[in-house]
């Protein structure tokens, strides 16, 4: 099968605004790539439609992306041998190893055309906007296989990969789907939380009544114990045992033969306050953890515990299992409660102490794994600067056409210039979209370097962000964590934007 049929049904889907019209495109393809008879194909397939990479991570990002050579005059790629090439950029390791991955990478893509490296480029940059979200994608595989929605989602739900499912059921049918259980080993998709602009409106969201958990300032991670055999998985489903060996001893020193647990794991301070975040997602990027800060694990949920499954029990029995398994300084903090006052009192401790905010939970509702669900809420406080956009990215797929990503930077007092602090594409509306485009064609500083544009220091633009981390990318040395547009400030002027003495200051003190 031809990778441009894959790279050309994502375009047709980035411009489906409908959901239904992305699900049934979605669908046409998967019955189109399952005809060949390949569960590999059709899991492929699904996964890159998703945004993702079956190999997770390659070592290839926008830097190596930048100088691209021109297209192949036609398509000649087929998906296997695109999903070959992947593997073989991932296993490339050792003295050597960025030039020939440099090198795997320029022979991709000068096999593809010019549609093709749209899509590759898209693709491994993270920046693949077409809309196959993970329901939109489990609907299309139901509609595609002729199976109830539901079936397919439980099934994906239990086994942590959509794909997995999507092959199973086009290739093999209805029936396979009974083989996707929770078992210790085999990771989950996390259950994901909505956002609560305060603790009354999380009371009120949830029926009067919450359990309020402390959000530490740490990784997620999700714990599998079957025996003495202790598995650890990110957020993301990848695997990271070697690398936390004290959570794998807290593991093994529970009272129990098989679990799945939902935990934190975080470094902290003499204090009992937290590190900041990049000296625990340091833990996480090296495979000898011995020189680095030792972690500490709390756990917050129980999916399974010694063959029971517990997911679909309501919070508070979870809870109660959990609180008889795990020792108390090995929980998260908690609140149950229907008074604000108290709840508003368990969240500014927990400021305080230097954590995130608070997780507002349904004492009735169930694990939902994989989903965001209704039953989890986040509350946390929204930092905001005034930054101004230095330049500005073409979109792609149903933002083709538009100017979408943009440079944001702070305002350097001692010299008068700008200094980059990250891009960001989030929280844009159609409405905006087509408004920036048109004014920053107008701010245009020269001709487009490639998909890039930019722009005079002249347009400020208010954003949200969830804190300030230290970044090797950008000259100041730091870098927001998951910015996104509020509003742009036309009633500010450039000078008036925030300075990156106020960004550093937000870092020094782990804002």
């Amino acid at each position: 099968m031809l990778f441009a049929e894959v790279a050309a049904a994502s375009a047709d889907i980035a411009t489906a605004s409908a959901r239904l019209d992305k699900t049934g495109r979605l669908a046409t393809l998967l019955r189109h790539v399952a005809a060949h008879g390949d569960p590999r194909l059709v899991a492929v397939t699904a996964s890159w439609l998703s945004g993702d990479l079956p190999q997770r991570q390659i070592g290839v990002g926008w830097a190596a992306l930048r100088s691209l050579p021109p297209p192949a005059a036609a398509p000649t790629l087929t998906v296997a041998d695109v999903d070959a090439r992947f593997t073989r950029i991932r296993e490339v390791a050792g003295k050597g190893s960025r030039a020939l991955r440099a090198e795997l990478v320029l022979d991709l893509f000068s096999s593809a055309s010019d549609s093709e490296q749209i899509f590759l480029r898209r693709l491994l940059s993270g920046e693949l906007r077409q809309g196959a979200l993970a329901g939109v994608m489990s609907d299309a595989v139901a509609e595609a296989a002729g199976i109830p929605a539901a079936e397919v989602r439980r099934a994906a739900m239990l086994a942590g990969d959509l794909p997995g499912v999507a092959a199973a059921a086009l290739t093999e049918g209805r029936a396979a789907l009974a083989e996707f259980r929770l078992r210790a080993g085999r990771p989950v998709g996390p259950m994901l939380a909505q956002t609560a602009t305060g603790v009354d409106d999380a009371l009120r969201r949830l029926g009067g009544t919450a359990v309020f958990e402390a959000k530490l300032d740490g990784a997620r991670v999700q714990i599998h114990r079957a025996g003495s055999a202790v598995s650890i998985y990110t957020r993301s489903l990848d695997e990271v045992t070697g690398r936390l060996p004290e959570v794998v001893a807290a593991t093994l020193a529970l009272p129990a033969t098989d679990l799945i647990a939902d935990a934190e794991a975080i470094a902290l301070r003499p204090d009992g306050r937290p590190q900041r975040f990049q000296v625990t997602a340091a833990r996480f990027g090296r495979k000898n953890p011995g020189d680095l800060e030792p972690l500490s694990v709390f756990f917050f949920d129980l999916l399974h515990l010694d063959g029971r499954d517990l997911l679909d029990l309501p919070t508070r029995d979870r809870f109660a299992a959990l609180d008889a398994l795990v020792p108390g300084d090995q929980r998260v903090d908690r609140l149950v409660t229907a008074d604000a006052a108290a709840a508003q009192q368990f969240l500014d401790r927990t400021l305080a102490a230097g954590h995130e905010g608070v997780m507002a939970k349904s004492p009735s509702a169930p694990y939902e794994a994989g989903r965001r669900g209704a039953g989890w809420l986040k509350v946390k406080p929204v930092h905001t600067l005034d930054l101004v956009v230095l330049a500005v990215e073409w979109g792609s797929g149903r933002r083709t056409g538009t100017l979408s990503n943009i440079h944001l930077g702070a305002r350097d007092p001692a010299t008068g210039e700008f200094v980059m602090l990250g891009k960001t594409f989030k929280g844009m509306t159609d409405a905006m979209l087509k408004w920036q485009t048109e004014r920053f064609t107008g701010l245009a500083d020269g001709p487009a370097d490639g998909y890039v544009v930019k722009l005079r220091p002249e347009q400020v633009v208010e954003i949200a962000f969830d804190g300030v981390q230290s970044s090797t990318r950008y000259p100041g040395g730091m870098a927001l964590r998951f910015a996104r547009v509020v509003r742009y400030r036309d009633d500010k002027r450039p000078a008036e934007a925030d300075t990156v003495d106020t960004v550093r200051a937000l870092y020094e003190r782990g804002g």
